[in-house]
């Protein structure tokens, strides 16, 4: 029977549960336990997006949910046992993800009390830091926001207006906002909660005899408001108001009047001041101090990530359910009207974007392992050069997943039609809450630069010292003998390279190896051939910056090329650890359904360069309806494997069937 005319009941019966569950296993990867724990808080408490409620009255209710949550135990597992915490930061990350099942506005504030904040406190102070703020923070007696974005400087934290200027007459610091566009800005917990703040701030010290001098961004512990939430002096606090969603996060800003901060609230792990104004630090270059203290900050990238590709699952889900009750026209020659699943457009619509999810998922389980790992390690054993690669990593999934899971609930709001835009049935509010994630914790085009300028110098520890008229000469000099960084240690993936032909227009495209060939082949051909125009910058008269500005569509293009080829490698190699057939056989046709959309989009691509032939474009356009075709009995198994908490499935809309 075609799937067109397939009338196939929208439950789920018991093989089908059976199936789901072993692919819900996958999917929660190394900390499915906390996963379950999470879920069954959602549950319990219904932590779900409202509508209706004021401002106060929503960031009251998150604020109370958060205290809710100290006694699950994940808050304390991101932090370090000799910090006062468990020391399980895979869990920690992983909990703060599973909120996306949930309400996002509970997730971003738990993210910046104890991510944000209290990842600052633990990775950029030293003990009398710990000892002060972590247990604290951990139970919420400590309340703190992160400002660090300004008005005038988002991306560009390296050139933050705000001053932290010695005074070695009285030990202190005097946190200062020169300009207007100095003013912190969109700081969650500002308006409201926070009563202390992580102040990044340009430096300003000199020793004895010496004039003072900038030694780049630190970061202090600066108090903004008393025990009453009144302003302390100097400080002027202020209230973002509405936003286009996350209602329960009181985003605000923070202005400073030459605020007066105790020397110890230098969070002095990198860079510290002695009473007489003396600098030291155990880096001694400006710029790559400044890239080590970021990078140790890096799970709030990998947590937003994280939280927004469960959110895009939990949209998807809603659509794909909904498809599976509602009814539309009359089947040809049959009798009752079709399910809106059992049109090619609406499977076309839908099933493409489950596949991705499916593979982004994967890759983020990947990423947070990575991290754990890294940050549980002693660190002085911990390679440099791993750090920053996790960096870049971090950078790629959480540009494509945030970008997904935006992409994901849209499509989602719209497949459900005017049901999709009740707030009731959560579409609208999930929508709302998800568009900030393309943005913060790292402009998406920003980081997808980022990505591929790190591919093109092959995490070369040189550019740490470079600025971009630099990086592009870098890079200039080098552009004829610029390779590709695969990832390393994936011996599944090489040897499915082995095993299929170098050109993959003679192998079949379900062949994994054949597959991995076609997008490493995209990525290889568009790193090259920027570096090649990036070349132009050692002509005589070649302006470094236009050169830099005329290839930044090609520089996106590369990054995009890299984070979905990363992305399909672990796709590839988790399928390859999966024992039981039925799942693995259901896993590789996700798999192939990925791989095809994702050629299909960039079909253009991949015929202009001669990639694919006519006649494979044509079969990777059949090939994604046959596949959609595949999956559809498989429809409600899939999104069942999600593990979205009933309560989050329990709307108006999937109640009338």
């Amino acid at each position: 029977m075609s799937p067109e005319t397939s009338s196939a009941d929208a439950g789920t019966d018991d093989t089908g549960a059976d199936l789901a569950a072993r692919l819900r296993t996958v999917l929660d990867g190394r900390w499915s336990a906390t996963r379950d724990t999470v879920r069954d808080h959602i549950q319990t408490h219904a932590l779900l997006p409202q509508s209706g409620l004021s401002l106060d009255d929503y960031r009251a209710r998150v604020l109370g949910q958060m205290k809710e949550m100290v006694a699950l135990g994940f808050p304390a597992a991101g932090f370090r046992a000799e910090h006062g915490g468990t020391g399980d930061v895979g869990a920690a990350v992983t909990a703060i993800e599973t909120l996306g099942y949930g309400d996002l506005s509970l997730m971003v504030k738990a993210g910046v009390q104890w991510g944000l904040f209290g990842g600052a406190i633990e990775n950029l102070g030293t003990a009398r830091h710990h000892d002060e703020y972590v247990r604290g923070l951990i139970d919420l007696d400590v309340l703190g926001c992160f400002a660090m974005t300004e008005t005038g400087h988002g991306s560009n934290v390296q050139h933050l207006e705000t001053t932290a200027t010695y005074r070695p007459d009285t030990e202190e610091f005097e946190i200062h906002s020169p300009t207007p566009n100095s003013r912190k800005d969109y700081i969650g917990g500002a308006a409201a909660h926070a009563r202390y703040a992580a102040v990044f701030a340009q430096l300003v010290t000199g020793g004895p005899g010496e004039e003072p001098v900038g030694r780049g961004v630190h970061c202090f512990v600066v108090p903004i408001r008393d025990a009453d939430g009144a302003d302390l002096p100097g400080v002027t606090t202020s209230d973002c108001g509405y936003k286009g969603g996350l209602p329960g996060v009181d985003n605000g800003r923070i202005s400073f009047d030459h605020v007066r901060v105790p020397r110890a609230n230098l969070l002095n792990r990198y860079g510290d001041v002695a009473a007489d104004g003396t600098y030291s630090s155990p880096i001694e270059s400006d710029n790559r101090r400044f890239f080590t203290m970021l990078g140790t900050l890096v799970r709030g990238r990998v947590t937003v990530g994280a939280s927004a590709g469960a959110a895009g699952r939990f949209g998807l889900a809603l659509a794909v359910n909904y498809a599976l009750v509602r009814r539309q026209f009359q089947a040809p020659g049959g009798d009752g009207e079709l399910l809106l699943m059992d049109y090619r457009t609406h499977q076309r619509r839908l099933l493409p974007l489950v596949a991705r999810a499916y593979a982004f998922a994967l890759a983020q389980n990947e990423v947070t392992a990575e991290l754990h790992d890294l940050q549980t390690a002693d660190p002085d054993t911990v390679d440099p050069a791993d750090m920053r690669r996790l960096e870049t990593k971090a950078a790629a999934i959480k540009a494509g997943h945030t970008a997904l899971a935006q992409r994901a609930i849209s499509e989602a709001r719209e497949a459900c039609g005017g049901a999709g835009y009740l707030s009731e049935n959560l579409l609208p509010l999930l929508r709302g809450d998800i568009d900030v994630f393309t943005t913060f914790e790292g402009d998406n085009l920003v980081l997808t630069q980022l990505v591929a300028k790190q591919q093109l110098t092959s995490y070369a520890d040189d550019i740490r010292d470079l600025d971009p008229v630099g990086w592009v000469r870098f890079v200039a000099n080098m552009a004829g003998s610029v390779a590709l960084e695969k990832t390393a240690a994936r011996q599944v993936v090489q040897t499915l390279l082995d095993g299929s032909d170098e050109d993959p227009e003679n192998s079949a495209l379900t062949h994994p190896g054949t597959q991995l060939r076609l997008l490493r082949n995209r990525e290889d051909h568009l790193t090259r051939t920027v570096a090649g125009r990036l070349g132009r910058a050692r002509e005589d008269d070649a302006d470094p910056v236009a050169v830099f500005t005329d290839t930044q569509d090609h520089l996106i293009k590369v990054g995009q090329a890299h984070i979905e080829r990363i992305v399909l490698e672990t796709f590839v190699e988790v399928i390859g650890r999966v024992q039981d057939r039925e799942t693995r056989r259901l896993l590789k046709r996700v798999r192939d359904l990925f791989v095809y959309s994702v050629l299909e989009e960039d079909l253009s691509w991949f015929l202009m360069h001669r990639h694919v032939s006519v006649e494979r474009a044509k079969a990777v356009r059949r090939g994604v309806n046959e596949l959609c075709a595949d999956l559809r009995p498989h429809a409600q198994t899939l999104v069942d494997a999600f593990g979205v908490p009933p309560v989050g499935l329990d709307v108006p809309m999937l109640r009338h069937r």
